[in-house]
């Protein structure tokens, strides 16, 4: 729904017009000159119940100048609407750790909720860039691919949960799942960015499904994937889930030593033309998404139309029926009165 305004407005003092009209209107009717008789008994019960209603006709005739004088304003519903043209687009897959100790309370409420609400933001504020989402622990998946509806990026960042994939850290994996949905994308610009709170726990030597972290590293390169990596956890130690009460099924937590393979996430970064980033807190990890923001920009030109729905007919019209009803009532009804 648009905007109620007036294309006019300074034509709505003339409706100071209206109480100096009743005000003249009560002056003229005041009696000058009083006439003294001895009784009104004569004068009882001359007025008849039409000439009560008289005055409706001065109150017709005020709306009707008051309805004119809107209608000079120009009363009108503005509806504004916008096009977002990208002229430089980005493709962006956030690759996001969901392994155990993602659990840890280092960060509020813990290390994923922190992550998932500060993920949404980011994709909230980049509406023209394909924005998809994998999620790995011990494998990987792609839970939405590039993507410009958001509202659905969005939905399945606020399921992110641990528990759904294999158990352990394969962070090669999980790059090179991003790297493969990145492979054919035509944007300007294709961006990686890669978060883990722990160390590469997969032999990628004995499973040929798995890949390690640098074999992958070297893919990015190849394909001019910027990959940005961000290592989530305190410096220290950690509460950590380390099991499961046995009477109410609440996880138990212990503190226990942050180990984050930062070597090999500068690694990452380095090779590819990224940049590594460790938050420690919340406040932190907004901060590196707000970083990330700056240093990845998209190209906007925002294209607004405004459609004008012109209202001052209805009030005209209303306007000569209020007139054309004082007249007529003055011919017909109240002829005799006048």
């Amino acid at each position: 729904m648009g905007n109620f305004e007036f294309q006019n407005p300074w034509l709505l003092l003339l409706l100071l017009l209206i109480p100096l009209l009743i005000f003249l209107r009560i002056k003229r009717k005041k009696p000058d000159d009083a006439l003294i008789i001895s009784s009104l008994k004569p004068f009882e019960n001359s007025e008849s119940l039409l000439a009560k209603f008289k005055p409706l006709l001065f109150v017709f005739r005020l709306i009707a100048i008051a309805l004119m004088i809107i209608a000079l304003a120009r009363p009108q519903i503005v509806e504004m609407t916008s096009t977002v043209k990208s002229d430089k687009g980005i493709d962006i897959l956030m690759v996001v750790d969901t392994s155990l100790s993602m659990l840890a309370r280092d960060l509020k409420p813990d290390r994923l909720e922190a992550l998932k609400e500060v993920a949404e933001n980011f994709a909230i504020d980049r509406p023209t860039d394909r924005i998809g989402l994998v999620a790995y622990s011990g494998e990987a998946i792609a839970k939405v691919p590039l993507t410009t509806d958001h509202k659905v990026l969005i939905e399945e960042i606020r399921k992110l949960k641990t528990g759904e994939l294999e158990d352990g850290t394969a962070i090669g994996v999980g790059l090179a799942t991003a790297i493969n949905h990145l492979t054919d994308s035509k944007a300007a610009s294709k961006i990686i960015i890669l978060i883990t709170d722990g160390v590469e726990s997969i032999d990628y030597r004995n499973d040929l499904l798995y890949i390690s972290p640098q074999d992958a590293t070297q893919i990015a390169v190849n394909k001019d994937i910027k990959v940005y990596t961000i290592g989530v956890g305190t410096n220290g130690r950690a509460p950590f889930p380390t099991g499961r009460d046995l009477f109410d099924d609440e996880l138990i937590f212990t503190m226990q030593p942050v180990d984050i393979d930062e070597p090999l996430l500068k690694y990452i970064a380095g090779q590819t033309g990224g940049q590594y980033f460790r938050a420690t807190d919340n406040e932190s990890l907004q901060e590196i998404y707000s970083q990330i923001d700056q240093m990845e920009k998209t190209e906007i030109n925002e294209i607004k139309y405004y459609n004008y729905t012109e209202l001052f007919m209805k009030f005209l019209t209303w306007a000569l029926v209020f007139l054309a009803a004082e007249f007529i009532l003055r011919k017909t009804l109240f002829k005799e009165l006048t």
